[in-house]
C-alpha cells in the first residue's frame, strides 16, 4: 500500500486530487495540508511514501520545503503539482530528486499516469539487491524491450527471439505457460523460460502460480499493459 500526503492550499483541489487516487488500487490518501506548516507536521506523524506537493503556498514555497523535506525524510518521494511555470522552479525540483513535475490544471488521465508511473519504478526495485544496466535503462525511461539493441541484451538473449516473444505476450489475453511459449516460437522449454523469465526482470511481465485440475501448481506469464 502506496501511503499519500497531498500538500495543496486550495481545498477543492486537493479533494479533486483524492478522488483521482481513490480510483487506483494499492493507494491510500492518509492526510492532507494547506500550507507549508501543516506539512511539515503531517511529514513528522505520519509514514508516508509519495507527497503530492504545490509549490504556491500561503506560508511558504513548496520549493522551500524539499531541502528540509529531503534532510528530515529522505524515503518520502515527491511529485509536484503546480501552477508554476517558471524554469527555475523546475530546475529547483529537478535537483531535490522529485519523481515528477505536473501543470495545473491536471486531468485524471495525466494524475493517474503519473501515479501508475511511479508505481512501476517502485516495482522495478522492489525485492532487488542489485541491478543492471538494461534495469536502470527501463527506470529512466532510456530504452525498453523494443528498442534495447543487441548489446544491451543478457547473454543467451537474442534480439529476434525476444521479439517473437514480447509479440506473443502482447496478443494474449489470459497468461501463458512456459510449455505453451515453446510451442508458439518452435522452441524448447528452457528457452521459453529464459525469455520468459527476463520479460519479468524487466517489468514486460508478471508471473504467477496457478493450480491446474490435478492441483498442481503452474507457472503463468501476463502482459502488463
Amino acid at each position: 500500500m502506496i501511503k499519500v500526503v497531498i500538500a495543496e492550499d486550495d481545498f477543492r483541489i486537493a479533494q479533486v486530487q483524492e478522488q483521482f487516487l481513490q480510483k487506483l488500487p494499492d493507494v491510500r490518501v492518509v492526510q492532507k495540508a494547506l500550507n507549508a506548516k501543516e506539512t511539515m507536521d503531517i511529514l513528522e506523524k505520519y509514514e508516508v511514501d509519495l507527497l503530492f506537493l504545490d509549490i504556491y503556498m500561503p506560508d511558504d514555497l513548496g520549493t522551500n520545503l524539499l531541502a528540509k523535506i529531503r534532510d528530515h525524510y529522505p524515503t518520502i518521494d515527491i511529485i509536484i503539482v503546480t501552477a508554476a511555470t517558471e524554469k527555475s522552479m523546475l530546475e529547483t525540483a529537478v535537483r531535490y530528486g522529485v519523481s515528477n513535475y505536473l501543470l495545473k490544471p491536471v486531468t485524471m488521465e495525466k494524475f493517474v499516469e503519473a501515479v501508475e508511473e511511479y508505481k512501476k519504478k517502485k516495482r522495478l526495485l522492489s525485492h532487488r539487491d542489485e541491478v543492471d544496466q538494461t534495469l536502470i535503462d527501463r527506470y529512466f525511461g532510456v530504452a525498453n524491450q523494443s528498442s534495447a539493441t543487441q548489446k544491451d541484451l543478457p547473454s543467451g538473449v537474442d534480439r529476434h527471439t525476444l521479439d517473437k516473444v514480447t509479440n506473443v505476450m502482447k496478443e494474449l489475453k489470459s497468461g501463458i505457460s512456459i510449455e505453451e511459449m515453446g510451442e508458439q516460437i518452435g522452441a524448447s522449454r528452457t528457452t521459453a523460460r529464459r525469455y520468459l523469465e527476463f520479460l519479468v526482470s524487466i517489468d514486460v511481465c508478471t508471473a504467477k502460480h496457478e493450480y491446474g485440475v490435478v492441483g498442481r501448481p503452474e507457472r503463468k506469464y501476463y502482459y502488463k499493459e
